[in-house]
């Protein structure tokens, strides 16, 4: 839907599906309570949550429209992303410090893809204590932060591709397409472990849900030129 559509359309009741890019160190939530202020509605919820160091395509919803997130949530995801090879820290990415470094000279470009490719399909994933999965009604990162861990239940995912777009001496860009749920950056530490060297996701980038590209969808910038343009007409 274009900017010019949307001047024309009910933001609280009726709702509309917004295609956002989430910016860097935004939560998802972030973006959920800036669409609440700039339109001034109070149902709002998105459809897949992103890691505030990650970016990408985040669909928000507003009034009655939040009824369909679960048909977005189900949707296949893709993601673009860079890890590092020799080094481990407790959340998985940059958040935390690296705890953990191991040689990783003798890893091999045929043992990376070979590697890459031995996830292709569905398996058991735990997931991280850096997450907002609730234990006892907090979210797990609450735990991790306190310098607990507890109990998880593993969950069901499937990745359909993983391909290894380039690798420049101990960074490695990748493209994973994977079901609802998947955690990247648990993947990308058991992928390291998996080499024998260890592995943290650097940065991350969802370009795509189903079949809708985070090409298409609108920076926040965008959404603020959109909220004066409505202001404007009305």
């Amino acid at each position: 839907m274009s900017e010019k559509d949307l001047l024309h359309r009910d933001f609280s009741i009726e709702g509309e599906v917004l295609f956002i890019d989430k910016p860097l160190n935004w939560t998802s939530f972030d973006v959920v309570k800036k669409v609440r202020v700039l339109f001034d509605v109070r149902k709002v919820g998105h459809a897949g949550t992103l890691d505030p160091n990650a970016t990408g395509l985040l669909i928000v919803c507003t009034g009655k429209k939040t009824k369909t997130i679960e048909q977005f949530v189900g949707l296949e995801k893709e993601y673009i992303g860079t890890c590092k090879l020799g080094v481990r820290t407790p959340s998985f990415d940059t958040e935390t410090a690296i705890h953990e470094w191991r040689d990783s000279s003798a890893i091999t470009e045929q043992k990376i893809k070979e590697t890459a490719q031995s996830y292709i399909g569905k398996q058991l994933q735990l997931p991280p204590m850096y997450s907002a999965v609730k234990y006892c009604g907090k979210p797990l990162y609450k735990y991790a932060r306190a310098g607990k861990e507890v109990e998880r239940v593993q969950r069901e995912i499937n990745i359909l591709g993983f391909e290894i777009v380039n690798i420049h001496d101990l960074g490695i860009d990748f493209c994973i397409v994977c079901s609802k749920g998947t955690y990247i950056r648990s993947l990308i530490d058991e992928f390291g472990l998996r080499l024998g060297c260890g592995a943290t996701l650097t940065a991350l980038r969802r370009t795509r849900i189903g079949d809708y590209r985070v090409a298409n969808a609108m920076t926040i910038e965008q959404l603020i030129d959109l909220r004066n343009s409505i202001f404007i007409n009305n």
